[in-house]
Parts: C-alpha cells; structure tokens; sequence
C-alpha cells in the first residue's frame, strides 16, 4: 500500500501584488487544486450569461484560499487584480488543473526569468 500523498495546495507570489483599500499589497498566496463543482458551480452565475469572461474571476476566487493576510479571497479581490496578476494566476490554474506544472516566472528582486515547477516541493 502506498502512503504517497497527493499535493493539493501550492504556493505562489504575484508579480505586482494586490493592493488593498489601506495601500497593503499582498503578493504571497496558496492556490489549491479546482474541484468539478469549482468549474460547474459558477456556471449557475448569472454575471456569466452577461460576460463569459467573469468565470476566471469566479474559478480563482474559489481557488485562490489566501493572498497576504487575506482569506477568503472574493471575486472582488480577484477582479480588482492588475491585469498582469491576474493573467498569472489564470496561468497557475491551468498549469495545476490541465497538467503543465512549470510556469516560467521572474525574480522580483533582481528580474531574472527562470522556469518554476509547480509541483515540486523544493524551494531554492
């Protein structure tokens, strides 16, 4: 029998960050596996039948269980990302949901790019 567990939950850093009605920006977060009734449930929104497009914002904000010091992140969290946040995020999601685990990212610090598996627990 084997004891393997299987990784349900990963970390992530956003590239510019959330920033909240005080001026915090939050960039550090976990992102967690979808489950079908994440990707089903949201359909029944009727933000979705007005602009298809508003289901990313619905799927991350049931994925996305933390950002900073926030939890539970919102759609509105969500939709008041920077664009180029949120196209990473959306990025993650499918990375972890469809297969692909390695997403190529970049240093904050420094601005070198560098590819970062997602699945892997080791940390550099």
């Amino acid at each position: 029998m084997s004891t393997t567990s299987l990784k349900t939950e990963f970390a992530f850093v956003l590239p510019r960050g959330y920033v909240d009605a005080e001026g915090n920006i939050h960039r550090d977060g976990i992102m967690r596996l979808a489950t079908a009734l994440d990707e089903v449930e949201p359909l029944q929104d009727q933000r979705i039948s007005v602009n298809s497009a508003y289901l990313s914002i619905l799927l991350l904000s049931r994925v996305v269980t933390r950002l900073g010091n926030i939890s539970p992140v919102t759609h509105t969290v969500i939709q008041s990302l920077f664009a180029s946040d949120f196209a990473y995020l959306q990025e993650i999601y499918l990375r972890l949901n469809e297969g692909a685990h390695e997403v190529e990212t970049q240093c904050p610090s420094c601005g070198a790019r560098f590819a970062l598996d997602l699945l892997s627990d080791e940390t550099s």
